[in-house]
């Protein structure tokens, strides 16, 4: 009887390259002007993108897709809690955040011990290409993909370790977006305008925000480091506007926190009143 002969190396080489690779399935909840960008960026890294839209039945989906590589909730800062509350069990292990504002007591809130949570630095809107101001720091298991996704699309991106360096990339984001959005109710214009004509002011926003940014994360952060870094930010779009339709909201959000806390932030108050 003979032995048929034993595929060759090359051979084997060979059917290894004609395998079909894994494809990993990502679902994105929430395809507004952020969640697009990332489903593109996923797409384009190989990603099967699997797409939640409001008023989508979660766990329907979640038994069709119960094990996907990432689950990335780019929903409103508004809508986040509203989410975690409902999400599926099969996917809290699996979820990604990047909203604004965002803080560990958010998803601890929710029993969250150790999600993905990017800090967002480029900005999205209707009909405009996404453009960065620095690049957006990412802690967390879905730190690479989200990274490999983000540079696919030429969005600078870069990790970041979990824990106390997280903290303060989060801290300086709504240090940055509370202060501009705030102060900008005022003074308008652009933030390289606001540092340059009223630094005064935006000092005295920017340190009530932080006593805020304190009292929410019960740690005193360095001041001189999250100024520096809002100024990097500020460099890196120095045309930026100030204010927007949410800079109302923001306020009051920051208003509340501080009653809450019973911090004085007399300039705040003036500015709502």
């Amino acid at each position: 009887m003979s032995i048929p002969p034993s595929p060759s190396r090359g051979e084997g080489a060979n059917d290894a390259l004609r395998a079909p690779k894994p494809i990993n399935e990502v679902v994105v909840i929430g395809l507004g002007q952020l969640g697009r960008v990332f489903a593109g960026g996923l797409l384009r890294t190989g990603n099967m993108v699997i797409p939640v839209n409001r008023g989508d039945d979660m766990a329907t989906l979640a038994k069709a897709h119960p094990a996907p590589e990432l689950l990335l909730i780019a929903v409103a800062e508004n809508d986040l809690h509203t989410v975690l509350a409902i999400l599926p069990d099969a996917w809290k292990p699996r979820a990604a955040l990047i909203q604004n504002e965002l803080l560990p007591r958010d998803w601890q809130a929710h029993g969250f011990a150790d999600p993905t949570v990017m800090s967002v630095w480029f900005e999205k809107k209707k009909g405009i290409d996404a453009k960065p101001l620095i690049a957006s720091p990412v802690a967390g298991p879905g730190a690479a993909l989200l990274c490999r996704a983000l540079t696919a699309i030429e969005l600078p991106c870069r990790e970041v370790a979990p824990g106390d360096e997280l903290l303060f990339e989060l801290v300086r984001k709504n240090v940055y977006i509370l202060t501009t959005n705030i102060a900008g109710i005022k003074t308008g214009g652009t933030v390289s305008q606001l540092w340059a004509q009223h630094e005064a002011f935006a000092r005295q926003v920017a340190n009530e925000v932080m006593d805020i940014q304190d009292a929410l994360t019960g740690v005193q952060h360095d001041r001189g480091a999250l100024i520096a870094g809002m100024l990097e930010a500020f460099d890196g779009d120095p045309d930026h506007g100030c204010t927007g339709r949410s800079a109302p909201a923001r306020l009051a959000r920051a208003l509340a926190h501080a009653d809450t806390f019973g911090l004085a932030v007399p300039t705040l108050r003036s500015l709502a009143s």
